[in-house]
C-alpha cells in the first residue's frame, strides 16, 4: 500500500503546539515508510479563516523543517496532482456539492430546515431531560408539503447525513486499539451548511478519500468524529483509511494546554529563542517514546526511529522547564558561527549595535556564555555590557564596592593591567593573582571588585576571558569609571 498522510490545519490563528505535534508525527510516519506527506488547508470556517493565519502556518512548518511533498503552498500556489489542497477552492470546484447531492438522491441525506433558535431550544430541552445533546431527526421524514412551506418562509436548508439508528460502528485504532460506538447515540451531522459550505466531518472524509489518504493521524479529540466519518464512507461505498489518534497535550495542572499555561504557538516559542531542532525533538516526546526512552536525538534519528507503536494513550504533559533544558543542550552543540548567526537578530532587536565589534570578535563574545544559555532571547541581557557603556547595578555596588579596600584594589589592578604587554587571558590572570598574593588579599577580594568594575554586575563570563575580550583600553576606562563612582559612595 502506498502510504499517504496529511496534516490539515484550519487557518484561524498561528500553528498551535498540538497542531505542530500532529504535523510532526505525520511527517515522521511518511519519512519512515517512504510515503507522501500532504498539507491540506481546511478553511471552511468562513468567519475565522484568514490568509494571514495560512501564511503563518506555512512559515512555522518551514521553520520546523516539516517540508511537505504535496499540498498548498505560499502565495496560493500548489504542488501535487490531488488538488486543490485548500478546501475553499475545492468548494468552488463543486467537489462537495457533487457528493452531497449523490447522498441526497440515494436517501442517505436529507434537507434540514431547522432554525438556529429551534436547534438551541432542542439543546436546552435535552439538557433539562439529561439526554445526549443530539439532533432529534425531526426533518428526516418531512413531507413535500412541509418542505415547500419552509421554502416559502425563506428558510435555507442545511443537508444532514442520515445516520444508521441501529447497530454499532466499530474500528481498530492504531493507538487505542478496539473502538466501538452504538449508532443510537450518534447524530445526523450537517454535511453542507445553509451557507453552502461543507462542515468538517463531511469535507474531511471526502478529501481524505479523493486524496487517497492511507492513514489519518490526528489528536484524540477527533475520536468522536471517526464513527460519523466511517458511516459516511460506508454510505459512499468507500474503504476508509486507518486511524491513529494521538493523546491530548495537557498543562502541568492537568488541564488542556492553553494560554494560561504560557506560550502555546510555534511562533511564540520561536520568538523566545527555542531552536527548531529543540522543538521538533521535544514535540516528538509528547505522547511517544523509544523502547530505551531516548531523550535527545541527532539529526535524522527521529525519521529512523519513529513508530506508531511507541505512541501512548495517556495524555502528555507539556513541561516548559524541560523544553528550556533541552534547548540549552541543543545550543551547546552549535558551532561559534551558528550561534552568532542565530543570536544576531535578538541582539539587534534589543538595541545592541553588534557592528561596533568585528563579526569575529562579536562571535567570540557571544560564545563566552554558551554553556549557560537556555534561550536565544537571553543572550543580549547576558553580554550587552560588551557592546554598551557599563551600567553598575545597585545590588552589585552595594554588595561589592562598599567593602573595605576596594579603591586600593582597583587602583593597584589598574597599574598592573596598564603595564601588561600581552593583554591575554593567561597574562591577565597571572598578574591579578600575583597582585592579590603580594598585597595580602584573598583572590575573591580582588576578583569581585574587578568583575563589577568592568561589567557592572556580580555574575557573568569567566573573568579573565571577559577582560581579554573587552580589551585593554576598554578595561582601563571602566576601572577609571568605577573609581569615580567610589568617590560618590557614602
Amino acid at each position: 500500500m502506498n502510504i499517504r498522510v496529511r496534516f490539515a490545519p484550519s487557518p484561524t490563528g498561528h500553528l498551535h503546539i498540538g497542531g505542530a505535534r500532529t504535523a510532526l508525527f505525520n511527517y515522521l510516519f511518511a519519512k519512515k515508510s517512504g510515503g507522501t506527506f500532504i498539507l491540506r488547508i481546511e478553511d471552511t470556517d468562513e468567519l475565522r479563516s484568514t490568509e494571514e493565519s495560512m501564511n503563518s502556518i506555512f512559515e512555522s512548518m518551514k521553520w520546523l523543517g516539516l517540508d511537505w511533498d504535496e499540498g498548498a503552498m505560499p502565495d496560493l500556489a500548489e504542488k501535487g496532482n490531488s488538488g486543490p489542497y485548500v478546501q475553499s477552492k475545492r468548494q468552488d470546484a463543486g467537489i462537495y456539492k457533487k457528493h452531497a447531492e449523490r447522498l441526497l438522491k440515494e436517501g442517505m441525506a436529507y434537507r434540514c430546515y431547522c432554525t438556529p433558535e429551534e436547534l438551541e431550544d432542542m439543546r436546552r430541552k435535552a439538557q433539562l431531560e439529561k439526554r445526549p445533546l443530539r439532533y432529534d431527526g425531526r426533518c428526516r421524514k418531512l413531507s413535500n408539503a412541509q418542505a415547500e412551506d419552509f421554502e416559502r418562509q425563506g428558510r435555507r436548508p442545511a443537508l444532514r447525513f442520515s445516520m444508521p439508528q441501529e447497530g454499532k460502528t466499530q474500528f481498530v485504532d492504531l493507538i487505542h486499539k478496539e473502538m466501538e460506538f452504538e449508532n443510537a447515540i450518534l447524530y445526523d451531522f450537517i454535511m453542507i451548511k445553509a451557507s453552502g459550505y461543507p462542515t468538517y466531518n463531511f469535507a474531511c472524509a471526502i478529501d481524505d478519500h479523493l486524496m487517497e489518504i492511507s492513514n489519518v493521524i490526528r489528536g484524540d479529540d477527533h475520536i468522536s468524529n471517526t464513527p460519523l466519518q466511517l458511516n459516511l464512507y460506508n454510505a459512499l461505498g468507500w474503504a476508509p483509511p486507518d486511524f491513529a489518534h494521538l493523546s491530548m497535550i495537557l498543562g502541568s495542572d492537568g488541564a488542556r494546554l492553553s494560554k494560561r499555561h504560557g506560550a502555546t504557538s510555534v511562533q511564540e516559542y520561536r520568538k523566545q529563542g527555542i531552536l527548531a531542532e529543540t522543538l521538533r525533538n521535544y514535540l516528538a516526546l509528547l505522547g511517544w517514546s523509544t523502547s530505551d526512552s531516548k531523550q535527545i536525538f541527532e539529526k535524522g534519528e527521529l525519521e529512523e526511529k519513529f513508530d506508531l507503536k511507541g505512541c501512548q494513550k495517556n495524555p502528555a504533559i507539556f513541561d516548559p522547564v524541560k523544553l528550556k533544558w533541552m534547548n540549552g543542550e541543543y545550543i551547546r552543540k552549535l558551532s561559534k558561527q551558528e550561534l552568532f548567526l542565530l543570536a544576531k537578530s535578538y541582539m539587534v532587536e534589543s538595541g545592541i549595535d553588534i557592528e561596533c565589534q568585528s563579526p569575529e570578535k562579536a562571535a567570540d563574545i557571544i560564545c563566552l556564555e554558551q554553556e549557560k544559555y537556555k534561550l536565544l532571547s537571553e543572550i543580549p541581557s547576558m553580554i550587552d555590557f560588551f557592546f554598551k557603556e557599563v551600567i553598575y547595578s545597585r545590588d552589585a555596588v552595594d554588595k561589592v564596592f562598599r567593602a573595605h579596600g576596594v579603591e586600593v584594589i582597583l587602583n593597584g589592578i589598574k597599574d598592573k593591567y596598564s603595564g601588561l604587554g600581552n593583554f591575554n587571558e593567561a597574562e591577565i590572570e597571572a598578574e591579578t593573582r600575583n597582585f592579590a598574593k603580594s598585597n595580602g588579599f584573598k583572590t575573591g577580594q580582588v576578583f569581585h571588585p574587578v568583575r563589577v568594575a568592568v561589567s557592572g554586575r556580580t555574575e557573568g563570563p569567566t573573568l579573565f576571558k571577559m577582560i581579554e575580550r573587552l580589551g585593554k583600553e576598554q578595561t582601563l576606562k571602566r576601572i577609571d569609571k568605577a573609581l569615580e563612582l567610589l568617590k560618590t559612595l557614602v
